[in-house]
């Protein structure tokens, strides 16, 4: 069996100490904010990040390109390595596409007929993708080839639930996510909308409630009726937030009281998924049916 390692990207938001531990390969979608460009070679403080945002910055940000997703891979090729790569959600993002004509680029060129790239659609985003990393990490380190794991991911990947919330309508807004009128309304008379990540790694609203507390109570709720029948695969669940932290862990101690979990994952909504979603996001991952 060859060796090989596991790629995948800054979008996953897995923290800086898992992916040293883990020996994780990661690609880093750039952003730009008032005139400079960062990525994970030149980062942003998060807590920054997300201070500009309150105060008006409004950051874009770019895809991975063919360049860069190849000499990422050929590196590891030429440490004599396979790569199996879980790319951001094609339906967030043209990375995924970018990563698979890299590694078609590759073998076409045929430097390296021994070696493997194999690119998944993780169809997923934020700690969400980090979830199905983490998968297959375990299945990885308890010394399952390439195809073992790339055949588990793709078999489960729609396995893996993505709720969230938002506070500020108007990042959605601007998103294209919800109306100017929905988004002036909702802020109005305090309306959090429910969203998900689809089959197809789509963003997409589900229902809306009133009140910041009855939002992550929803988000509870929801993972009640998802979670049915997969008790078992949930040993740990992954939290992600836009710079709120107070709420994160009150979305975990709603989860410890209801379902008995006990191990978690936290960590903020990096600034690539968050220049879409905003400061105040908060996001559930776990694994259940339906997504």
């Amino acid at each position: 069996m060859n060796p090989y390692v596991i790629m995948t990207d800054t979008t996953a938001d897995l923290p800086e100490s898992y992916i040293r531990e883990h020996k994780l390969q990661i690609l880093s979608l750039s952003y730009m904010m008032e005139g400079t460009t960062y990525d994970r070679e030149h980062p942003l403080d998060v807590k920054e990040f997300y201070r500009k945002m309150r105060d008006g910055s409004m950051p874009t940000t770019s895809q991975v390109n063919p360049e860069q997703a190849k000499e990422a891979m050929t590196a590891c090729l030429e440490q004599g390595k396979d790569v199996l790569y879980i790319a951001f959600s094609s339906g967030l993002s043209g990375t995924y596409n970018s990563s698979r004509m890299a590694a078609e680029e590759i073998r076409e060129e045929g430097k390296y007929p021994d070696r493997t790239v194999r690119v998944i659609d993780s169809l997923s985003a934020s700690l969400g993708e980090g979830l199905l990393v983490h998968r297959a990490v375990q299945l990885w380190e308890a010394g399952k080839s390439l195809d073992e794991t790339a055949a588990w991911v793709e078999a489960h990947k729609l396995e893996f639930c993505h709720d969230f919330t938002v506070d500020d309508l108007f990042h959605l807004h601007r998103g294209g996510r919800v109306s100017k009128a929905t988004a002036i309304l909702g802020t109005m008379i305090n309306i959090k909308p429910i969203l998900h990540v689809d089959d197809e790694g789509h963003l997409t609203a589900i229902g809306k409630v009133r009140g910041r507390k009855k939002s992550i109570a929803a988000l509870v709720d929801r993972m009640a009726e998802q979670m049915k029948g997969f008790e078992a695969e949930n040993d740990v669940v992954f939290i992600s937030h836009g710079d709120c932290q107070e709420d994160a862990e009150y979305l975990k101690k709603l989860i410890e009281e209801r379902f008995g979990i006990r191990e978690f994952v936290i960590n903020y909504v990096g600034p690539t998924i968050g220049a879409h979603s905003g400061p105040g996001t908060l996001a559930l991952f776990f694994m259940g049916r339906p997504r």
